[in-house]
């Protein structure tokens, strides 16, 4: 027992490293940077701390949550980067879009724009919030493993597989051009795969929820299509596509499916949950009584899925309308003609994209209660 557990973790090592060595290949070729500017000219964001203020002319807007506009004189020392223990005094400007109110002893992030090795200027680019963030995805990891236990443990390796498989294969795929729907797609099958074998091991049910999560996420993704098509609705209306034009230019992206590759991707928790947790009660339900014919386990499995139809949707449309509260605040704020909102391509797109993934929830509950009632059975009597 214990030869064929180190056979085991042996062969998940090695796909582990193959997995890498593959990752640190695809990654090597060099991505354009928008940081250089063409010649000697580049710009860095590096880490300083605010000595003292030198001088400050502030008004708070009492109307806007206590803002405080105007400018400050600061006088900070460089802790990074090539300007390392520099001690510089600089303007910091504050308006309601860039708001940094320093103080001393604050740290912060600045932007060295540098023109040649001999002339530079620094400006404030921001609060320094990297040890908050990291200290909240510790906390957040602990209180999994700790209250989740083993169990915990193997969903932070799934987070952490997701998110690498994301930033290291996704993204690169994408940037050179590879077809947005397709990279999606392989990106959905593979962390479907490797979080679910990691949570419930090799066994029926894991068959039956991979299953189930594939062809859930392509109902998604064939529903925004056929919707998007038919709405006139692509990449290019979203707020980053005249950047992401400059970029398609070097790398050739596919632009217009970029849209759709998101809802995909954000479909894919949600279908990953219901799918699991029907085949894992479709599971107890036989293990419990075996005689149960198929057609019984199949309505266990759509009783089941009947309860968390309506919550799943929920979280979906509630997700991508949280993104857009801003927006929408501004457009009741205007009291926009029906006509209007209706057609507006902000509504268009969060419309497709909560209903679609709402949509391939509804329908994977019928597909995955159908696997597990066959597959189940099947393999716990073979």
């Amino acid at each position: 027992m214990a030869k064929s557990k180190a056979i085991k973790i042996a062969i998940l090592l090695l796909l582990a490293i193959i997995l890498f060595i593959f990752l640190y290949l695809f990654n090597r070729e060099t991505i354009i940077s928008f940081n250089q500017q063409g010649g000697l000219s580049y710009v860095k964001y590096e880490k300083a701390k605010v000595l003292r203020i030198v001088d400050e002319s502030l008004e708070k807007d009492e109307s806007i949550s206590n803002l405080s506009r105007g400018y400050q004189q600061l006088e900070l020392k460089i802790l990074t980067g090539e300007h390392k223990g520099e001690i510089h005094i600089i303007k910091n400007y504050l308006s309601n879009l860039f708001n940094v109110h320093a103080k001393a002893g604050l740290n912060i992030i600045v932007c060295i724009d540098t023109a040649n090795p001999h002339t530079y200027s620094i400006s404030v680019y921001n609060y320094h919030r990297s040890f908050v963030l990291f200290g909240l995805i510790i906390f957040f990891f602990a209180l999994l493993w700790s209250i989740g236990g083993k169990k915990g443990f193997k969903s932070i390796v799934g987070l952490v597989f997701t998110f690498i498989l994301i930033i290291y294969c996704l993204l690169p795929m994408l940037y050179r051009g590879y077809s947005p729907i397709f990279a999606s797609v392989l990106i959905v099958i593979i962390t479907t795969c490797v979080t679910l074998f990691l949570l419930n091991g090799w066994s029926s049910k894991t068959i039956s929820a991979m299953l189930g999560t594939t062809l859930g996420v392509i109902i998604a993704g064939i529903v925004s299509s056929v919707a998007g098509y038919l709405c006139h609705i692509t990449g290019f209306q979203t707020e980053e596509v005249e950047t992401l034009v400059v970029i398609a230019r070097d790398g050739g992206m596919q632009i217009e499916g970029l849209l759709f590759a998101g809802i995909l991707i954000s479909s894919l928790g949600a279908i990953m949950d219901v799918a699991m947790s029907i085949a894992s009660s479709v599971h107890e339900v036989y293990c419990s009584n075996p005689k149960l014919d198929k057609k019984e386990l199949f309505l266990s499995g759509i009783n089941v899925g009947r309860d968390m139809m309506g919550t799943m949707s929920n979280t979906l449309i509630l997700a991508f309308t949280g993104t857009s509260l801003n927006s929408l605040i501004l457009i009741y704020s205007y009291n926009v003609s029906y006509n209007q909102l209706i057609n507006m391509n902000m509504i268009g797109i969060e419309l497709v994209q909560g209903l679609s993934g709402s949509i391939a929830i509804i329908l994977t509950v019928p597909i995955i209660s159908f696997i597990s009632s066959r597959l189940i059975p099947y393999k716990l009597t073979k």
